[in-house]
């Protein structure tokens, strides 16, 4: 078994991942800190859920794409349902740890208020803050069964709390089922909340018999948790066995019969006996509700009963789910590099504590205190990560790119200054302000065969600006169809009414050039 090596290191240039929370059969969960986030968001510190092959003792290449697989759909199943209630995606990636070992990652919420099961063990839970996370809980189920998913694996340890501890989000969908899927119904889930069809206490090998697998299997581990939520006990004597009975601490209860029949019928053994929905269940635990509202003080507001359970949103919340990964196996890695470069973590120097506001840092012996993980099949085959050095892969082709963009930059640019200098030197020599520096160069004279009138522009229309007198030495500045711009050099004779200027416009037939 290969641990992944991540603490106190930056994966991807990103994440400075703090602490390991646990593992399980093919993942590790570690917490980690965003540094892309701004300190206030909510999303400032993140879970990273690492898919480890490795911690397979045997492992070939089948399982080793279902392990793949199922990461991916859990990803897929994850952005299909996204509800305020259930926990977010936020990314994924391909990377390195500090070894060289290539692996894929999700970016979840990471929520510090701990799970269900462990606020129990901390202090019983008041019945109306209970129905208040249960009511949360059916929201979110109801959303997933309403976009064909089955989540397989209810229970306390799956949902988790906010910081603030008002909202209740449902994770781990890495043993979630699609309605459309086709392939054999595994045996998954943990003893004391599976659901009889799926659970992994009956004998008979991995793969059921069930030829559907229904909504009224997530009823069923519903009702088991509804048990452990309300009595703070968890259902251990009715592991794979219908509820027929409440502890002795609540049976006294008002409310305790009506509870006690509606967690027997949701944990019937035949599945088409239960509730066939979240909605037909929340409204048969109404007669639970309305004891509860009408235990309460005259000075207390009742709580409206809604036909529906509410979902509850909490800060940070969108429904927009990131880009959908895709993932490889290892061996494909090693074939293709479609995923880009697999960058390697980063040592750095970290906290093992990011701050007191995340008191649940400290590292847990397994994942499923956080996510329980599925347990597939397992077959003997060692299978070698490949040692990519993605970084030199696409160092060249990334600078050339680069050096390119640049090129093309700066060729816009002169092309622009180019231009406008041109536009500057025509408007300019248009004006007569600057001379034709082509005839500067050639510096073409002539001689005026007779007196000729010197003109502002190429016109006989406009009035005469000078004289220039027969044999007078010109120099030619510019030319404009049979008209040409002249400096008089040397007057032939002297006139009587001197001009000041002596450039202006005559027609080429009076010059005879030199």
């Amino acid at each position: 078994m290969r641990e992944l090596s991540l603490n106190n290191s930056r994966l991807d240039k990103r994440y400075d991942v703090y602490a390991e929370l646990g593992r399980g059969s093919y993942a590790e969960i570690f917490v980690a800190r965003d540094t892309l986030a701004a300190p206030q968001s909510p999303h400032s510190h993140v879970a990273i859920k690492a898919l480890n092959v490795f911690l397979q003792d045997d492992l070939d290449p089948d399982l080793e794409r279902t392990l793949v697989e199922n990461f991916q759909n859990e990803a897929v199943a994850l952005d299909r349902v996204r509800h305020p209630n259930i926990i977010s995606r936020l990314g994924h990636g391909t990377a390195r740890d500090l070894r060289g070992m290539i692996f894929h990652y999700l970016v979840l919420e990471y929520l510090e208020g701990g799970d269900l099961q462990k606020a129990c063990r901390e202090k019983r839970l008041a019945l109306k803050r209970a129905l208040k996370y249960i009511e949360q809980v059916c929201a979110g189920l109801r959303h997933a069964h309403r976009h064909g998913v089955i989540h397989r694996d209810v229970k306390p340890q799956n949902l988790l709390l906010t910081e603030d501890r008002e909202t209740v989000k449902i994770a781990d969908f890495g043993v979630a089922r699609m309605h459309t899927s086709d392939a054999p119904i595994t045996r998954v889930g943990t003893n004391v909340y599976a659901a009889p069809e799926h659970s992994p206490l009956n004998s008979g090998g991995d793969v059921m018999t069930v030829p559907i697998l229904t909504p009224a299997a997530d009823i069923y581990s519903l009702a088991k948790s509804v048990y452990a939520l309300i009595t703070c006990e968890a259902p251990r004597f009715f592991a794979n066995q219908q509820i027929t009975e409440l502890p002795l601490s609540v049976r006294n209860e008002d409310w305790a019969p009506e509870l006690k029949r509606v967690l027997a019928k949701a944990t019937t053994r035949e599945p088409s006996m239960r509730h066939q929905s979240v909605d037909e269940f929340w409204q048969d635990l109404e007669g639970v509700r309305r004891i509860v509202g009408e235990n309460e003080t005259s000075t207390q507001i009742r709580a409206k009963f809604h036909a529906a359970p509410q979902p509850h949103v909490a800060r940070g919340y969108t429904p927009i789910a990131p880009q959908q990964p895709r993932f490889d196996t290892s061996r494909e890695l090693k074939l293709r590099h479609q995923f880009g470069p697999a960058v390697s973590a980063l040592k750095v120097d970290l906290e093992q504590t990011p701050s007191p506001r995340h008191p649940a840092l400290q590292p847990t012996e397994r994942v499923e205190d956080y996510w329980p993980t599925q347990q597939p099949d397992e077959q003997k085959l060692e299978v070698e990560i490949p040692h990519l050095n993605g970084q030199e892969i696409f160092a060249k082709p990334r600078k050339k790119r680069k050096f390119i963009r640049r090129l093309a930059t700066v060729a816009v640019f002169l092309a622009l200054f180019a231009g406008a200098l041109f536009a500057t030197h025509a408007f300019l020599r248009n004006a007569g302000i600057l001379p034709d520096f082509a005839g500067l160069f050639r510096s073409q004279t002539g001689r005026a065969n007779t007196d000729i009138n010197l003109r502002p522009s190429p016109n006989v229309n406009n009035e005469p600006i000078g004289l220039v007198t027969k044999n007078s030495k010109v120099r030619i500045v510019r030319s404009q169809n049979n008209w040409y711009q002249v400096d008089v050099i040397e007057q032939g004779r002297q006139r009587e009414n001197q001009l000041e200027t002596n450039r202006g416009w005559l027609n080429g037939k009076y010059v005879d050039l030199d």
